[in-house]
């Protein structure tokens, strides 16, 4: 498995997403799920504390009993939607709060990358990159990073960062896919780039649209997206994403890969790119999202890919 670094961080350029964890699987199946990532060279497990109401971290924490020293633990806080009525999720002692908390459901001394889950736009950055600080000062993180950022909020960062004289985010983790590319047209990648960030995609594969389960003459029943409803269905399954599905597997196919490969390679073709989180509920995703790493394209072929989608 090939590493690449967030910060310091050395970490495998595909990452484990467990928000399925304690939602979608117990934690048997969630054993089984990181077991599998282990023995295929994934190092790096992403989750969040409001993953499974808290059980995506219990279950990561006792999944890696015994083996803490093979895993770099990713963890995110104050997500806006789910903060209790008044509370500011950039706020320090907030800050300062969730991180116990999510030691003590971990199961561990240290979080190694801890993020905060979305933007708070009443909290100035400089007070929330001062108590990350303070949490990397006193060994309970290792790295900080941010998520769902613009590019404003990057550029930010940086002035605030040196405001406080502390450093700064890591990383940025976003949506970004072959299909969903806000990140470069919004100039997040941009930002990302003059701040020394890295770049962490979530959603790589679009909730299994880009699996090739998907096709505008195939939507399987049972499957995920065609069971689902309203927002969901229409986000991924809209005709126009069905329609670009189509011609990026032809594009795949005409040379010997599959749509899943070609998801995947245009995203760790990205040197920009340092790990991408791929979520699973059993053993056998985590191998199918390892083995699709193998494509490594030019800027030419990813522009191509572009251009279909």
């Amino acid at each position: 498995m090939e590493m690449r670094n967030i910060g310091a961080l050395p970490v495998s350029v595909v990452g484990l997403g467990c928000n399925n964890f304690g939602m979608t699987i117990d934690a048997e199946a969630s054993r089984a799920v990181v077991e599998a990532a282990l023995d295929a060279g994934i190092n790096y497990f992403d989750t969040a504390d409001i993953y499974g109401g808290g059980k995506s971290e219990e279950f990561l924490g006792a999944a890696l009993d015994g083996r803490r020293d093979r895993a770099v633990i990713a963890s995110k806080f104050g997500h806006a939607k789910f903060l209790p009525e008044g509370q500011q999720g950039g706020d320090p002692a907030w800050v300062r709060r969730c991180v116990d908390r999510s030691l003590r459901r971990l199961g561990t001394d240290r979080i190694d990358h801890y993020m905060i889950h979305t933007p708070d736009p009443h909290t100035p950055q400089a007070e929330t990159l001062g108590a990350l600080a303070e949490l990397v000062e006193e060994g309970k993180v290792l790295e900080i990073g941010c998520s769902n950022f613009t590019a404003d909020l990057v550029d930010a960062s940086v002035d605030a960062a040196a405001e406080v004289r502390v450093g700064n985010y890591a990383s940025v983790q976003n949506h970004y896919s072959v299909l969903t590319r806000d990140v470069e047209d919004a100039g997040v990648l941009d930002a990302c780039s003059r701040a020394g960030m890295a770049v962490v995609p979530f959603f790589p594969l679009e909730s299994g649209l880009l699996t090739g389960k998907y096709s505008e003459a195939a939507r399987p029943d049972g499957a995920r997206l065609t069971t689902m409803k309203g927002g969901t269905w229409d986000r991924f399954l809209r005709q126009e994403n069905l329609a670009a599905v189509d011609r990026l597997t032809v594009y795949a196919t005409e040379r010997g890969r599959s749509i899943l490969e070609l998801a995947m390679g245009w995203l760790v073709s990205n040197p920009a790119v340092a790990s991408v989180i791929a979520g699973a509920t059993k053993p056998s995703q985590v191998a199918d999202n390892v083995a699709a790493v193998n494509w490594t394209m030019s800027p030419a072929q990813r522009a191509e890919i572009a251009a279909l989608a």
